[in-house]
């Protein structure tokens, strides 16, 4: 009998940021490299023979885990990747339900019927995974092998072996980053002992995104709306400094007039369906002589606070910024202020130095936007 341990890759970036990452190849966040090393204990005492994955980032560094302990080496296929998003490739979740959600809730609800142009079908992840699956469980007869793939394509995977349709969400979950199947082959057929088994992860920290509201954005012109910008700066300078003490909005609305016509997709409304919660404002020009890019507000309504939900917005400002080109992303946040100087610092942050304004000492951060370690 082969044994073949059958795994979806660690929290990566997409997950955390809750962006579409078909073939979209993110890095692996704080939370993922816990969950790498959660994997690595759990199959130490696990007779491996051959370790497989995905060749996009995410999976290899998952796999890693496995064969670099057992001393094996790496063998990654194509045809394991997630399934290929074509125009839906690192967009934003909450965008596409509100921008197409028939299509949207067809993926989700109905995938055997899904189709856009430029974009795999469910029918032809499987048609190009499951053969791979078979190639590697006859290659090692009588052996056992951990395949690392992604939740889509284990989706489509486990679907065929159990029969299972895909319509049924309920029976047949994406499961969790680093989510274990155990599958067994007799020469012809594969049969599953058990699926989606996260057991080696009790115990970690919660990752930073487990649910809540998906919150979608859309370009903000500030003379549309001037109150509405000025009233979020206030609300976001009180939260950071315990009064409006010192603050004059006029500057602040200038400086987003004009952080808007260089860049339209730097200032941002954000919502949760109809209702506006957030504002993101991001001056594209400053740092771009020296390569980082600049973040001037952050900013989520009071009742979204404390939810995880801050995330969303930092990951339009990393995206903005990775299309840019730029190495690495700056702010300043209030010394006072704990809870994002701790947000910050989770999210990779790290302290350049401290600067004051008036009565305020500002720390300046910084994030490398790139430099993907390995396991």
């Amino acid at each position: 009998m082969t044994e073949i341990y059958l795994i979806r890759h660690t929290q990566a970036e997409g997950n955390l940021y809750r962006m579409m990452q078909g073939h979209w190849d993110g890095d692996v966040t704080p939370a993922g490299w816990l969950q790498i090393e959660a994997l690595s204990r759990r199959f130490a005492s696990v007779h491996v023979d051959a370790v497989y994955s995905s060749d996009l980032y995410r999976a290899r560094q998952t796999a890693g885990a496995i064969a670099g302990p057992h001393r094996l080496p790496l063998h990654t296929l194509p045809a394991l990747r997630e399934i290929n998003l074509g125009p839906w490739e690192a967009q934003f979740f909450a965008n596409l339900f509100w921008d197409e959600p028939e299509s949207a809730e067809l993926f989700l609800r109905d995938p055997a019927n899904w189709r856009l142009e430029g974009a795999e079908t469910f029918q032809q992840v499987a048609d190009r995974a499951y053969p791979a699956l078979v190639e590697i469980a006859r290659r090692h007869e009588g052996q056992t092998a951990a395949v690392v793939s992604h939740g889509v394509t284990i989706r489509c995977l486990l679907s065929r072996i159990t029969g299972i349709s895909l319509k049924e969400t309920a029976r047949l979950p994406i499961g969790g980053n680093t989510a274990v199947s155990r599958l067994l082959w007799d020469g012809e057929h594969f049969t599953a002992d058990y699926l989606n088994d996260v057991s080696h992860l009790e115990g970690l920290p919660v990752p930073a995104w487990g649910g809540g509201a998906e919150l979608r954005h859309e370009s903000f012109d500030p003379a549309s709306d001037r109150a509405y910008y000025e009233r979020c700066y206030g609300d976001a300078w009180q939260a950071a400094h315990g009064s409006l003490a010192g603050f004059a909005p006029g500057p602040y609305y200038a400086s987003a007039l004009e952080h808007y016509r260089a860049c339209p997709q730097a200032v941002l409304k954000i919502f949760d369906r109809e209702e506006p919660v957030g504002l993101v404002d991001l001056d594209t020009l400053r740092g771009a002589h020296a390569g980082y890019g600049w973040i001037s507000l952050l900013y989520l309504r009071a009742d979204y606070r404390g939810q995880g939900l801050g995330i969303q917005l930092l990951a339009r400002a990393i995206q903005t910024y990775r299309e840019l080109g730029r190495r690495s992303l700056r702010l300043h946040v209030a010394e006072e202020n704990a809870a994002a100087v701790a947000f910050y610092g989770r999210q990779g942050f790290t302290l350049l130095g401290t600067e004051s304004s008036g009565p305020a000492r500002l720390l300046l951060m910084e994030k490398n936007l790139g430099g993907k370690r390995n396991v």
